[in-house]
């Protein structure tokens, strides 16, 4: 058998794998990538992509660590193309005009290669290990791969003129979009202080760029297509509803989709992507029988189900049917390994809802399922999950002997992940989830004794009141809510997220009546005066994309 295969033959195989792969045929494949990986950069570089991918989604650990053993063969393999053996000797050598010309069209591509690698390497990393010295290390190659790309950058820009482009060029053109994307696009999300410590090391993160780099690579017909689309689809369906003010493009992760939908109507990862985009339009009851159809397209990867359980138990959430939610987060917390202390808290959030009889049915104990929460909480590069460690903060309730009821737990988790910009877009839903609010709002206020968290209990519900307000179009009503929280503040003993985040809500409200001051004012008095809350950094991502829609800059803020 030969040990060298050209480019050419080679993004041929990948492009086959690469259409088995959205056909839910994964492990042929990796049977198509396998031979040749450690002989071919591109099978290296699709062979340990598609076991990174695996470990993402699954979290084992012996996933995490097949990832970056494969991940390591096909650094090496790349490094053989490269131009030079280390990449210690002047990085700036590379980019001259005659070093251009110099550089043949495979050791372009090895570079290209190897940064994708790193960036993926880096990325689990991140993921696997507890200790900073990881981290750090994590650090040092994504600062390496970056690099790199924004050297290849120069080299295409160079050779932008040359009339010889072959398909292999367009290859490495798009390679180069989604480094180029995918880097602006993550480090614009970042709040000012944090960029502004990554640019010192030569960092920057420009939105528009990203988005269009991506947007050029997704609308080109090189391999990297797919993953420029795949980018984007991330960026637009999770991303910019999480970290964002809750203001997803979906006309783009339409047409973005579209074309795949038709290529491979069953793929699972493409089912899913379209089940989201109709979620966040608000079809749920379309989006149920996508996630569905998801669900039933393969078996060979359990992850993407329990993907799947996931955003079928937040539309049953939204929807207020309990029981299936139930039944989902339920699965989750027998199959998934990604948070176990998130889902058992869910799981118990959601039996909280049901009525006493339905409650029995269910043959669950929801104090010591509260209880479980604190013991199932993990570790990441050190960090605990924000989210676990807000669970488990909210689950300490039923710690001592006389536990004290959460109130609508349920629904506070789904403020957390930004659920009511979601559910905001059906008026029917959000006047029952509005019902269920005041009639909790009306049971507390009846209590005869109250403990000791009455008046977070009180201005958690107002809090939510005033979204439910908001997106019902009653923004008086809803202004109102906000503030008793915020004048509450002194009052408040436990849950002091509550007061920027209200501030923040306040201001998003100001913002869309175009009192563009006065927002400005409370999203700024949410970042500059609070620290030490629950879920800090989640608020900073969202302040951070709410002040740069409306043309503020980080830097002119602390």
């Amino acid at each position: 058998m030969a040990s060298k295969m050209d480019i050419k033959c080679a993004l041929e195989e990948c492009s086959m794998a690469l259409n088995l792969f959205l056909n839910n045929k994964f492990s042929e494949a990796l049977e198509i990538l396998r031979p040749w990986s450690k002989d071919s950069m591109y099978h290296a570089l699709g062979y340990s992509t598609i076991l990174v991918m695996q470990a993402a989604m699954t979290f084992e650990q012996q996933d995490i660590q097949m990832g970056i053993s494969a991940m390591k063969e096909a650094l090496q393999t790349c490094q053989r193309f490269r131009k030079r053996s280390t990449v210690v000797e002047s990085l700036s050598s590379l980019v001259s005009k005659q070093s251009v010309d110099q550089l043949s069209e495979e050791e372009m591509h090895a570079e290209i290669c190897y940064a994708e690698c790193l960036l993926q390497k880096a990325g689990l990393i991140f993921v696997q290990d507890e200790n900073m010295i990881n981290f750090i290390k994590g650090g040092l190659k994504i600062r390496t791969s970056y690099q790199i790309y924004k050297e290849c950058h120069q080299v295409l820009q160079m050779t932008q003129g040359n009339k010889s482009k072959n398909e292999t060029y367009y290859q490495f053109e798009g390679g180069v979009k989604l480094g180029i994307g995918a880097f602006n696009l993550m480090l614009s999300l970042l709040p000012g202080r944090i960029l502004r410590l990554l640019e010192f090391i030569g960092f920057s993160g420009n939105r528009e760029l990203g988005l269009s780099q991506l947007r050029e690579g997704a609308s080109g017909s090189s391999l990297r297509a797919i993953l420029c689309t795949f980018t984007l689809l991330v960026y637009h369906t999770y991303i910019s509803l999480i970290l964002g003010t809750g203001e997803a493009n979906f006309q783009e992760a339409d047409s973005l989709l579209e074309p795949y939908l038709q290529k491979f109507p069953n793929g699972s990862i493409i089912l899913f992507y379209a089940a989201r985009i109709d979620t966040l339009k608000g079809n749920l009851e379309k989006a149920q029988l996508r996630f569905q159809e998801c669900i039933t397209a393969q078996e060979q990867w359990k992850q993407i189900h329990h993907l799947c359980y996931w955003e079928l138990m937040w539309c049953y959430t939204f929807q207020q049917n309990w029981l299936q939610a139930y039944r989902y987060a339920d699965l989750l917390s027998k199959e998934s390994r990604w948070s176990k202390a998130i889902y058992v808290f869910q799981k118990a959030a959601i039996l909280c809802m049901l009525p006493e009889d339905d409650l029995k049915r269910a043959g669950e104990d929801v104090v010591s399922l509260f209880r479980q929460v604190e013991g199932l909480k993990q570790r990441i590069s050190g960090k605990s999950i924000p989210t676990e460690k807000f669970a488990v903060r909210k689950a300490r309730r039923y710690a001592s002997p006389q536990p004290v009821k959460l109130i609508l737990p349920a629904l506070e988790m789904m403020y957390v992940w930004n659920g009511f910009a979601i559910v905001g877009k059906r008026a029917d839903l959000t006047e029952n989830l509005l019902v269920t609010i005041e009639k909790e709002e009306a049971a507390l206020e009846n209590e005869t004794n109250h403990s000791e968290y009455y008046v977070d209990d009180v201005c958690m519900l107002q809090l939510l009141k005033g979204l439910c307000l908001k997106y019902l179009g009653r923004l008086m009503q809803a202004e109102l809510c906000f503030n008793k929280v915020i004048q509450s503040e002194k009052q408040i003993k436990y849950d002091s997220y509550l007061v920027p985040f209200t501030l923040y809500e306040l201001g998003l409200l100001y913002k869309q009546q175009d009192e563009r001051e006065k927002a400005i004012r409370y999203i700024e008095t949410a970042k500059n005066n609070y620290k030490e809350y629950s879920m800090e950094s989640r608020l900073h991502f969202r302040i951070h994309a709410a002040l740069d829609s409306m043309n503020v800059s980080s830097a002119s803020t602390p």
